[in-house]
């Protein structure tokens, strides 16, 4: 009897090995496709929330795909800047904890996961064209679009400053103008402006913060040689301006006014306080983290944020709720 229990216990024992080997390896992969920066992707919603389609299943699963599709591109990317960066990331007291940086993930898996999210997203938009009953090519001519520009910025277009940063932004307008494509709702030229502006905003809220670790321990990026922390305050500041501007043109545009109550300019107090926050963590706290890791930690943007997405509900999908309570 007691052998049985031993052997059980050895099965267990197996089991558990196995299963906690394989979540290691599975949080390493993740962890390669750099999962967390994902969020970005969610901007293919925004025609669909902006427009005062959430509720409409059809538009929400055409973005859901777009959604994954983009996903997974990113993920090539990111790994692509990975394989190609492993020797700088070596270097960084930060991007040497990366996956094939620090030889979690060996280079040879690398390649194999990256061609299998190559074939996997190449299935999904030949589905995608055959499921929606609809030509989708726009749709598809924006992925292949990011994918080259993104290998243009791999390989090259990174170590040139303000170039490296516009790409950046110019990869949240494809992200929008994808959900756009695939659900077929018209994004206005203030909503793109305003996306734009406000992915340069991140992209030069990191390159600060790369310039306040590389005073401490060197340099880790070419195109950091154009820039210093005073251009990059000005830049940001610059361009928090024309965030704030465009979100206001954008509130006050009539398809906007349309579709909602003609208070929703007023929605822009949280956006300006979200920027205001930002700012503070950036210039004052000189926080050095990319701004998606000040989005997870700092409970006052994720409040304000929060707070700007219920407003926004109440304001297009109950407008009519609200005219009748103010007719009462």
């Amino acid at each position: 009897m007691a052998v049985f229990f031993v052997f059980l216990w050895l099965i267990f024992v197996r089991k558990i090995s196995i299963f906690a080997i394989e979540t290691t390896l599975m949080k390493k992969y993740l962890k390669l496709l750099r999962v967390e920066q994902w969020v970005k992707n969610l901007f293919v919603f925004v025609p669909l929330f902006f427009s005062g389609n959430v509720k409409n299943l059809d538009l929400l699963s055409k973005s859901i795909f777009a959604f994954i599709i983009f996903s997974l591109a990113a993920g090539v990317v990111y790994i692509l800047n990975d394989y190609n960066d492993i020797e700088a990331d070596q270097k960084h007291p930060e991007k040497r904890r990366r996956p094939l940086a620090s030889g979690a993930v060996s280079k040879k898996r690398a390649i194999s996961i990256l061609i299998g999210l190559i074939i996997v997203d190449v299935a999904l938009i030949l589905f995608a064209q055959f499921y929606f009953h609809r030509p989708i090519w726009k749709f598809a001519f924006i992925i292949a679009f990011y994918f080259v520009m993104n290998l243009a910025y791999t390989f090259k277009l990174k170590h040139v400053p303000i170039v490296d940063i516009f790409i950046i932004a110019i990869g949240f307008v494809l992200r929008v103008q994808a959900g756009g494509y695939i659900t077929g709702i018209f994004i206005s030229q203030w909503a793109t402006l305003l996306t734009f502006v406000l992915a340069l905003v991140l992209a030069i809220g990191k390159r600060r913060g790369e310039l306040i670790n590389a005073q401490v321990s060197g340099k880790t990026r070419k195109a950091l040689d154009g820039y210093n922390v005073q251009f990059a305050d000005i830049a940001l500041s610059i361009s928090v301006t024309l965030a704030i501007i465009c979100y206001l043109m954008f509130t006050l545009s009539p398809e906007v006014q349309q579709k909602s109550h003609s208070s929703i300019f007023y929605t822009v107090i949280f956006v300006v306080f979200a920027f205001l926050r930002y700012l503070q963590q950036t210039l004052v706290y000189n926080r050095t983290e990319s701004p998606t890791k000040i989005l997870y930690r700092d409970r006052y943007i994720q409040i304000t944020l929060v707070l700007w997405v219920i407003s926004f509900l109440i304001l297009i999908y109950f407008k009519h709720s609200i005219l009748n309570f103010n007719l009462l």
